[in-house]
């Protein structure tokens, strides 16, 4: 195997760096999502707990920022969703080549959401504010595209070193090596 995919792999504590502090402010979102939508629902209920106005914006806004970060982090565990019905009967160069090809197809993707979100979000959603909350501007709201977008990249540019230094390895330890990453998947699931 090359030597560039050695220095490659000295990357991977900053990846893995970056997809814990993505995980974790997922689950703050959550966490943050939870707690308004209870504290809203029972403000309806009982008197003494107050219901804002703002409360539906906010749980709305943080839940697209957990959905399309959680997206780009599925990225990176191979865990989005993807058609294996056939992988049995293709050989294994064939399907190097597919997982490459898809790859190339996502981060195009996060390109687009890269370019076209950010443009977005700092015109249309700069001009806008927030019904509920007159001084946040709307640019919150687009932003998540952008973020997933950039962080879309920075998984893909990984996996496509993976899927290129996958050619280098000997077809038994390529399926090797999918059957373990298939193994994991269905014991986090």
């Amino acid at each position: 195997m090359p030597a560039i995919f050695e220095r490659l792999d000295k990357f991977k504590p900053v990846y893995d760096f970056i997809y814990k502090v993505l995980l974790f402010l997922c689950k703050l979102f959550l966490i943050a999502d939870i707690i308004i939508t209870s504290m809203s629902v029972a403000g309806r209920y009982i008197s003494f707990i107050p219901d804002p106005a703002w409360t539906e914006e906010v749980v709305l806004s943080c839940m697209s920022y957990m959905a399309v970060l959680s997206a780009a982090l599925a990225i990176r565990r191979k865990a989005h969703i993807r058609m294996t019905a056939f992988d049995r009967y293709l050989s294994a160069g064939l399907l190097k080549f597919l997982d490459l090809l898809a790859d190339i197809g996502v981060i195009i993707l996060g390109v687009v959401m890269l370019v076209v979100g950010w443009k977005y979000a700092s015109t249309i959603g700069s001009r806008g504010t927030y019904i509920s909350m007159p001084t946040v501007s709307k640019f919150w709201m687009y932003f998540p595209i952008p973020l997933a977008g950039f962080f879309m990249i920075v998984f893909e540019l990984e996996t496509i070193v993976n899927d290129i230094k996958a050619f280098w390895l000997k077809d038994t330890e390529y399926d090797l090596k999918n059957q373990a990453e298939r193994f994991i998947k269905e014991a986090q699931s």
